[in-house]
């Protein structure tokens, strides 16, 4: 196998001679490696020569193997093509990419832009699709849509047998949960909005915290605390992902 490798004539100083036996070297001097043909971050073994003035390298060569074997090397391996696929990330090598940019709804996993599934940040996914919204800092996620509104023990049943994702279920939150969820709704409410959801309205919510026989529930419009009541609104959370 050949290897070839070529470095730009703008590297080299020019030569001059002036009468028999002396010779005078003219000097470049340029801290500016792009100017001087250097253009690639890295070179496979033995088809590259380093920039003086910084990290970049001079690749310059017609042969094909020599060129695979570099994109090889470097990982560039994938072609970003495909259900799920937007586009490769950063710069290409013989039409393959290091890292592939994913749709929406699609996370770059293993090598494969795979559908989101659970917690990614301040979102839940169930195969791709938004089911559970929370601000930065909250430790639960919230339904997209409230139950309605109904008694307590309606409340505690329907929540319990939520679904966010298959078997990962929802519980009725805590009134220290929903006083979280008080000071953080703006938030909360900007993501239901964006991803399809209904937003919290200003009423009282009930929690599961206990008092007296009674149950505490919680104002979204200012966060009072209350207890004892016959019905309020109704929001699963999932506490834990």
């Amino acid at each position: 196998m050949r290897r070839y490798l070529y470095l730009s004539t703008a590297v080299a100083g020019v030569v001059m001679t002036a009468g028999a036996g002396v010779s005078f070297a003219q000097c470049v001097t340029t801290q500016n490696c792009a100017e001087l043909g250097y253009t690639e971050t890295s070179c496979p073994d033995g088809t590259g020569i380093k920039c003086p003035f910084g990290d970049k390298w001079a690749c310059i060569t017609s042969d094909s193997e020599i060129e695979q074997q570099f994109c090889d090397k470097y990982g560039f391996q994938y072609s970003c093509t495909g259900t799920g696929y937007a586009n490769g990330t950063g710069t290409a090598c013989n039409g393959k990419y290091v890292v592939c940019t994913c749709a929406s709804s699609y996370e770059w996993k293993d090598g494969s832009c795979q559908i989101l599934n659970g917690a990614q940040g301040e979102l839940y996914y169930c195969n791709g699709k938004v089911v559970g919204v929370r601000a930065t800092g909250m430790g639960f996620y919230v339904a997209m849509k409230d139950l309605g509104n109904m008694t307590w023990s309606s409340a505690n049943s329907q929540c319990r047998n939520y679904s966010f994702c298959g078997n990962v279920k929802g519980t009725l939150p805590t009134k220290e949960q929903l006083l979280t969820l008080y000071k953080n709704k703006s938030r909360v409410n900007s993501w239901l909005s964006i991803n399809g959801g209904t937003q919290l309205t200003n009423d009282y919510y009930w929690s599961s915290t206990t008092r007296d026989y009674g149950y505490y529930y919680v104002s979204m419009s200012n966060g009072h605390v209350n207890y004892y009541s016959n019905s309020n609104y109704v929001r699963p959370v999932l506490a834990s992902y």
